[in-house]
């Protein structure tokens, strides 16, 4: 018998780990998979953040936890792994959104800089996915990963932007998320890709200030940035039953930025 639309986007009984779930986008999908019903890790590397979003969650009525770690480093993902999986059991859920950014001309771009950025954006979602995988999913041949990507992953930025380890990454993240999509789909793991545009966050206060929010938003078909809810859809579609069908994608939620000729 076929399921209601309701009953494939329930994620009651399931299990998601979220990173950089402390504040903005992070938080953003643990509130939409929380919502739906799944029991939320949130980490993060700051204990202090985590736990008022952890306090928000629960406000909300989420049954949510929180783990400091610092995904940069191969033992702290290890850690995390270990105790998300003594405290919750198997995760059915990973969503790979920790980050770091840049901006430096090229030309004199740190390497240290380059280095740190490479290490959370692009090897933390390695490690984390083969640990999570190796350890919960593979074994019970099911699994939804979802990598944060970026629109800046598509191409490349205004001059003025000057973010170029950060394009790059996202750019590597976009086809991890299709070479993984490829090699685990047979074990029943979905691995797709959200490349988010210009949302209002820590991360994006800096630029939002220097380059003006009004004008960044004019730049879009929509013109506006993105907001509170707007992650909330495509993140519990990646996450649920509704979308078993999707792996090695990507979706930008954007406004319409990245179809725009130039933009």
């Amino acid at each position: 018998m076929n399921r209601t639309v309701q009953q494939l986007f329930d994620l009651s009984g399931k299990t998601a780990l979220v990173t950089g779930g402390s504040r903005g986008l992070g938080l953003q999908m643990a509130h939409a998979l929380g919502e739906a019903g799944a029991r939320i890790m949130v980490t993060s590397r700051k204990a202090d953040d985590l736990q008022d979003a952890v306090a928000e969650l629960q406000g909300a009525g989420i049954d949510a936890r929180w783990i400091a770690a610092d995904c940069s480093k191969e033992e702290d993902i290890r850690r995390l792994t270990d105790e998300t999986l003594t405290r919750m059991g198997d995760i059915d859920i990973l969503v790979n959104n920790a980050g770091a950014a840049w901006g430096a001309p090229a030309e004199d771009h740190p390497i240290e800089a380059w280095d740190k950025i490479m290490n959370v954006n692009v090897r933390g979602y390695f490690i984390l996915s083969q640990q999570v995988a190796k350890r919960s999913m593979i074994g019970r041949k099911y699994g939804r990963i979802i990598n944060i990507a970026s629109i800046a992953g598509l191409g490349g930025n205004p001059p003025e932007m000057q973010t170029l380890a950060y394009n790059t990454s996202k750019g590597a993240v976009i086809n991890f998320t299709r070479a993984l999509g490829c090699e685990w789909g047979k074990y029943n793991i979905t691995v797709n890709a959200i490349c988010p545009g210009f949302f209002p966050s820590k991360m994006t206060e800096h630029t939002l200030k220097r380059l003006g929010q009004d004008e960044l938003a004019s730049h879009a078909p929509l013109h506006r940035l993105g907001d509170d809810e707007d992650l909330k859809g495509i993140t519990l579609l990646f996450a649920s039953d509704a979308g078993k069908h999707i792996t090695g994608q990507w979706l930008a939620v954007d406004g319409g930025v990245s179809v725009v000729t130039g933009g």
